[in-house]
């Protein structure tokens, strides 16, 4: 089956939003957790019903000592749950931190050398199980769980918004893998974030992804309601806020063309920031710190990353409040499966004093971007070109 054939991104552009986003705005009842970690706080709070049961949602949150913070929502991706590490992680940033649990799990201690592993478990007030609940697909729109993680992550938003450290008017989104994914939904779904950085995970799922062979277990007609429902591409478009889109040139689920397709429908600001090969986890995925600048960006008035302005087939123009120390040109010979692209580096010349990076296109060479790198060690990249 060409399953490129079982979705054109349009076809479902104007489909409604299943979610009551007023609902999901008002401040959720939280309950009592025993789950300890130092440094931050356990709670349940209550979420939407899973087959006309009441659901409740884990999560870690943390405040460090301050009034009116900037804070962070985040989301785990798959084999992943509420991260007390990566809470912390942020707390360190000075931010206010939430990180909620998507599939109706509850983590154990994490080991102190394995912060991003513990153990977890489904605990009896938990939503449907993750990922993608494919085989659900014909169950009600409201039991299914895309569903529910989407929930989950705007209640966790409203839970945050609530503490009266926090700023209310200050809060970033971000996500690692299929918490990416999330993150995407959720940029059109709520407004009230200022910024999104979905880190890997984009739509078109169904043109090509990790997914394929899922979709086309499903068959055509219920692989097409699947995508019409919960592909990032049919949310993306409501999205205004601005956008860091973070993963690498080889990454397994998330590939190129369909990550280019999705960060093209956002109607606020775009940034990229693309390292060759970069691995696909979740403690590589929560440390970048492009997204670290990004957030200090637009929720405190830090120095922004460097901005792309025009993209061509041999340069880039661009222009930086921080000094961008490297240009660099990234490009593949290949052809075939994205995921099995070997990839080379080679130097750019870099005019700063015009904003402007050059690089000569190897003949053969079927795709290319650019790289620029501050004197923070911080990555912006181009849109990638093919031939």
């Amino acid at each position: 089956m060409k399953l490129a054939l079982l979705l054109a991104a349009p076809l479902f552009a104007h489909a409604a939003i299943p979610w009551d986003f007023k609902a999901l705005s008002r401040t959720p009842r939280v309950f009592e957790a025993k789950t300890e970690e130092p440094g931050v706080h356990a709670v349940y709070f209550e979420s939407v019903p899973f087959h006309g049961k009441p659901t409740r949602v884990f999560a870690y949150y943390g405040i460090p000592s301050g009034v009116k913070l900037p804070a962070m929502v985040l989301v785990h991706g798959g084999g992943g749950t509420a991260f007390a590490e990566w809470v912390r992680l942020w707390n360190q940033r000075g931010y206010a931190a939430i990180a909620m649990d998507t599939c109706g799990n509850v983590p154990e201690k994490a080991p102190p050398d394995k912060p991003w592993s513990p153990q977890k478990k489904h605990h009896e007030n938990g939503g449907p199980e993750g990922w993608g609940g494919f085989t659900h697909i014909d169950d009600a729109t409201a039991d299914q769980w895309t569903y529910h993680a989407v929930a989950a992550v705007v209640l966790a938003h409203s839970l945050l918004r609530s503490f009266p450290e926090v700023d209310r008017g200050r809060i970033g989104l971000t996500g690692i893998s299929w918490g990416g994914y999330l993150t995407d939904i959720v940029s059109g779904v709520d407004p009230r974030f200022r910024f999104a950085a979905p880190v890997y995970g984009c739509g078109f799922l169904g043109e090509d992804s990790a997914w394929l062979k899922n979709f086309a277990a499903l068959g055509k007609d219920r692989a097409e309601k699947w995508l019409s429902l919960w592909d990032p591409s049919v949310y993306l478009p409501n999205g205004k806020m601005p956008m860091l889109w973070v993963t690498g040139t080889n990454d397994f689920a998330y590939p190129f063309p369909s990550l280019q397709k999705s960060y093209r429908l956002g109607k606020g600001a775009r940034t990229l920031s693309i390292r060759v090969r970069m691995p696909h986890g979740h403690p590589q995925g929560a440390k970048p710190e492009e997204i670290a600048a990004f957030a200090a960006s637009v929720l405190r008035h830090g120095v922004p990353l460097a901005r792309i302005t025009v993209t061509e087939r041999d340069s880039i123009r661009y222009r930086s409040r921080s000094r961008i120390v490297k240009a660099e040109l990234n490009y593949t010979m290949d052809s075939g499966r994205w995921q099995d692209r070997k990839w080379e580096t080679v130097p750019a010349q870099l005019e700063t004093g015009a904003g402007r990076a050059t690089a000569g296109i190897p003949q053969g060479a079927t795709a290319w971007f650019f790289n620029l790198i501050d004197d923070r060690g911080l990555v912006v990249s181009s849109e990638h070109r093919t031939n």
